[in-house]
């Protein structure tokens, strides 16, 4: 196949060997149509195939995503980030994958792609971070400083029990604080489940250290 390098194969190539990069020929597209805004996509996809069948770039095809293009044509991997999809050239070594006469089932080998996944140095050090954030979280949430904001009347149940000589019930906790006995259980209920309030004894109700730091704050 004889190939006239015209204008718009020309810029492709060489927004590709620039880049030095593995793009998509999405990615391709918006670079080159900055100095040709009349191109099409399709006309970047179709030259792109063009330029790969004569062996002019690399065509990658990683499993399950987008094609992209390589511009360096000799022997080398490739390895993948599975988060944030980048790839990069990956120096392997022929020796290390050659195959005997038996493991290539008796075909002639022409050529051979390697393709390795994994998470690069960038992604990792965004879970890493992610993920100490959320055990500072939880380890905020276990101490009763960031289990919300308290109520008004949740804020009077707790002042009514730390001033209680040891577990008091509902309807001492309801004379104290003015309000209903019915609304004193429920707001009760809601200061258990942050760890604000424990049940010593049956029936009755007693602040937690928790719940004391979160009256504080």
């Amino acid at each position: 196949m004889q190939l006239r390098m015209t204008n718009q194969r020309e810029m492709i190539l060489r927004e590709l060997k620039k880049s030095k990069k593995h793009l998509t020929a999405d990615e391709l597209y918006e670079r080159v149509k900055k100095f040709m805004p009349r191109i099409s996509l399709a006309t970047v996809y179709r030259n792109l195939e063009i330029l790969s069948e004569l062996g002019m770039i690399r065509k990658l095809e990683i499993s399950g995503r987008q094609k992209r293009f390589d511009s360096e044509l000799e022997d080398h991997d490739h390895i993948y980030c599975v988060q944030c999809h980048r790839i990069e050239n990956l120096d392997i070594g022929a020796k290390q994958v050659d195959l005997d006469v038996e493991d290539a089932k008796g075909y002639a080998i022409t050529g051979r792609r390697l393709e390795v996944t994994g998470v690069c140095p960038r992604c990792q050090k965004k879970i890493l971070k992610a993920t100490e954030k959320n055990e500072k979280g939880d380890s905020a949430m276990a101490c009763g400083t960031k289990k919300g904001a308290l109520s008004d009347e949740q804020k009077q149940v707790l002042e009514a029990m730390s001033k209680c000589d040891g577990p008091c019930a509902s309807k001492d906790i309801a004379a104290a604080t003015g309000l209903e006995t019915k609304q004193v259980s429920c707001r009760i209920t809601a200061l258990k489940k942050k760890g604000y309030v424990d049940s010593p004894v049956r029936c009755k109700y007693g602040i937690t250290s928790d719940g004391i730091t979160a009256l504080k704050s």
